[in-house]
């Protein structure tokens, strides 16, 4: 319980550092949120090498993401993933319903906006973690509504 709180009392310090640390031509959100989501591809990479040390091959896509989705995902967040989806052709979605690093923001519509750069660092953590499996991928993240969010990974095709 406590390095929960940690950790998310952490990745706020970080973005609360990041946006205020910004020079003035720096303001720019997608400069922010790139810095963010690049810490997260760095934590990514490293994570996953630790957590999979000790399992075998993956056999597919499929098995990488289901991994990520029940192992990775527990390991980080506490919990799994409430969903997988996936079109069969690349595309694969994530939904967590009561995703963690949210549920300290209230709910109300004003708060939407800001939504991103606290889900930045998450999208750089998954892709991170699929670069160091082998898998290159886009992953972007949407929440229509607090505290639930997806993320949606897109593989890209060597």
């Amino acid at each position: 319980m406590a390095d929960e709180a940690l950790f998310q009392f952490l990745h706020n310090e970080v973005i609360q550092y990041i946006y205020k640390s910004a020079e003035g031509g720096e303001t720019e959100n997608g400069r922010n949120i790139t810095k963010l989501e690049n810490m997260g591809f760095r934590v990514g990479q490293g994570l996953i090498e630790r957590f999979t040390k000790d399992t075998a091959r993956f056999k597919d896509e499929l098995d990488i993401m289901k991994f990520i989705c029940k192992d990775f995902w527990t390991c980080v967040f506490k919990k799994q993933i409430d969903n997988l989806r996936t079109n069969h052709q690349g595309i694969y979605v994530l939904q967590d319903n009561k995703f963690r690093l949210l549920s300290q923001l209230s709910a109300g519509k004003q708060y939407l906006e800001h939504a991103p750069k606290y889900l930045a660092f998450t999208c750089g953590l998954v892709r991170g973690s699929l670069s160091n499996l082998g898998v290159k991928s886009i992953v972007t993240a949407e929440v229509s509504v607090m505290p639930a969010c997806k993320f949606q990974v897109m593989i890209q095709k060597l």
